[in-house]
Parts: structure tokens; sequence; C-alpha cells
């Protein structure tokens, strides 16, 4: 059986798409994500009122969050053209810092983390929150894979949910996302992966799917 090569079209599209080819990569591994991804998170899953988003960017998704009358904390490790609540390495904050109450308010953690290094995110996420408090995290479908975060992740910390996307999501190096249309969209499947806090069940894997 002759192997599927693609066209060009197919190459640009898996080469050019968001966070997935260490070639001209963003300096802090910045791929901004649609707004379209919470939408259609929030028709599946309600997140508490609070919420901190960690790797916010240039407030994609934390503005769309607002919108829907969420009250979101903001913090990133640069600022870029959007105002942050506070400047900080996620990986370096403990429940010690002053930066932001999270100790004595009840905060959901939600992001799109710099690929890289979303397992460290997650483990950091679910060692900050309350019990029985949620993390999300948009991440490829791929991040399934692998040995390694197997044994660090999902053998000790299984999600309790993972919402697979069955049509494709954007996420713009440097929130480029007309460049990225002009480029022909994204060829990756992404996934909302939702981590409660203390939950021991089975994970549940479900679609979020476009009916139009």
């Amino acid at each position: 059986m002759k192997d599927w090569i693609g066209n060009s079209n197919s190459i640009y599209k898996t080469l050019g798409a968001s966070n997935h080819t260490d070639k001209e990569r963003e300096q802090n591994d910045y791929y901004a994500t649609d707004p379209y991804a919470i939408d259609k998170l929030l028709t599946v899953e309600k997140p508490n009122k609070n919420i901190w988003e960690c790797a916010a960017g240039e407030g994609h998704l934390s503005k769309r969050l607002s919108e829907f009358g969420y009250n979101v904390v903001t913090s990133d490790i640069v600022e870029r053209n959007y105002k942050l609540d506070f400047i900080q390495d996620f990986l370096t904050i403990d429940k010690e810092d002053n930066q932001v109450d999270l100790v004595f308010k009840d905060y959901d953690i939600l992001s799109n983390p710099p690929f890289k290094y979303a397992t460290s995110f997650i483990l950091k996420a679910l060692d900050l929150i309350k019990p029985w408090n949620k993390v999300y995290m948009f991440l490829k479908i791929q991040f399934l894979e692998g040995k390694q975060r197997y044994r660090d992740l999902f053998s000790k910390y299984p999600p309790k949910k993972i919402y697979v996307f069955s049509e494709r999501v954007m996420c713009a190096k440097n929130g480029d996302f007309e460049g990225m249309k002009a480029g022909g969209g994204s060829a990756v499947c992404y996934a909302w992966y939702v981590w409660e806090k203390g939950n021991k069940n089975k994970t549940e894997v479900e679609w979020i799917w476009q009916k139009n």
C-alpha cells in the first residue's frame, strides 16, 4: 500500500501551525488561542466563577472569559500588549506568594500553557488549587502520548475529562491569526483536558463538535 505523502498545502499547514515545531519558535513559546475555544468549553463545562489564566499572553482566553462574566486573574512570564494582574513565571509561584490571594479564594486555573512545559504547568496548578477545584488546559491531542508523561502525570493524576475538538481550532504564533488563516489554518487536533483535584475516577473522553 502506498504511503500518503500529502501535498504542498498539507505540508505547509503541518509545519506552520501553532506550537508544533522548534524551527523559529517564539522565544517564550507564545501561541495565542482562538477565543472560540472558550465558547465551546462552556457548552460542556461550568468552571468556577473565579479563574486564574496563568499564561495569559495577549488575553485571548481571559478576555473571552470576562465577557461571559467570569472573574479572571491574569499572569504570564512577560507582558505582551495586554495588561496583566501580575508578571511572573508560573512555575516559580508557590502558595506563600502575595501576588494574588489564591489561598483564601476558590480559583480554577485555565490556560494554553507552553507545550514543552505543559506537564510542569499542570502539576504546579494541581498543587496550587484547593481540593475539588479544577485545572483546564488546552493542549494537542498528542499530549496523551509519551512514557515519561505517563509516569510523571497521567499515572498519578489522570484527567477527569478530555474534550476532543472534532474541528480544528487555531493557535497562532505571536497571536498572528490573520497570517495563520492565510497559510491555510490549523492541521492539528486540540482538546480541553480537565483535572479535578481529588478526583479518583477513570478519565472520560467526550467530543466537542460543530453542529453546522
